[in-house]
């Protein structure tokens, strides 16, 4: 069997240092982070691992389980948001903040100001450990991007990066080094691939009849990025 691509520091291409700030965080369990884009660079992964790290409950949420169509709503939705994980004791994580957290300057209705409104009065009275992911930063607004401690900016593989997760995922599902070595200058020019490329492709081969080669999965590999 194909075992799921496992989680990994050494897989994540981001301008700050993951190990000093998780370490930092076992010592003060208290900051809020803004995780920037593309899809599938592992922005929403490194926040369950920061939870697994400091034996913490997680609690996951999105802009459309807050939204609400009365009026106050949404800002009640927030406000319990908050209080489950202060409750809790969980590391808290909004996903697809963008939309959710628009720039304020082109709001047109009154209740898309105040929604926003409560969340930045909610998060600078919380104490524990807050992440936002977003693919597309620029649309925050620029109040909400200052309540940030840490803003990171999560990128595709490196070369060798890519490389290594190929060498890794061959050898975990059982292919020969010297059939998956002749490739690896194809890796390395194979750019925009993240590890969730390579978590879906394993998913792909997984429900292929034939067995597990190194040129199947850069192949579908070469399929994700022109995807």
């Amino acid at each position: 069997p194909i075992i799921q691509t496992a989680f990994s520091l050494d897989f994540i291409n981001a301008n700050a240092d993951i190990h000093s700030i998780l370490n930092g965080l076992k010592n003060s369990p208290q900051a809020t982070f803004c995780l920037y884009g593309p899809p599938g660079t592992g922005k929403s992964l490194l926040a369950r691992h920061v939870a697994d790290e400091l034996g913490i409950p997680l609690l996951i949420k999105r802009a459309s389980d807050l939204l609400n169509k009365y009026v106050g709503g949404t800002e009640q939705r927030i406000a319990a948001m908050f209080e489950q994980a202060r409750d809790d004791g969980a590391v808290l994580v909004l996903d697809e903040a963008d939309s959710f957290l628009s720039d304020r300057m082109g709001a047109h209705r009154q209740w898309e100001v105040t929604q926003t409104n409560e969340f930045l009065t909610r998060l600078e009275s919380f104490e524990g450990i807050f992440f936002a992911t977003t693919n597309l930063v620029d649309k925050l607004d620029a109040a909400v991007l200052r309540r940030f401690s840490h803003k990171i900016k999560f990128d595709y593989l490196t070369a060798d990066q890519r490389w290594g997760l190929f060498v890794q995922e061959c050898c975990r599902m059982g292919i020969a080094s010297d059939e998956f070595a002749p490739l690896e200058s194809a890796i390395r020019r194979l750019d925009l691939l993240t590890p969730g490329d390579f978590a879906a492709a394993l998913k792909n081969i997984k429900l292929s009849a034939s067995s597990p080669t190194g040129d199947s999965l850069i192949k579908v590999l070469e399929a994700e990025v022109r995807m």
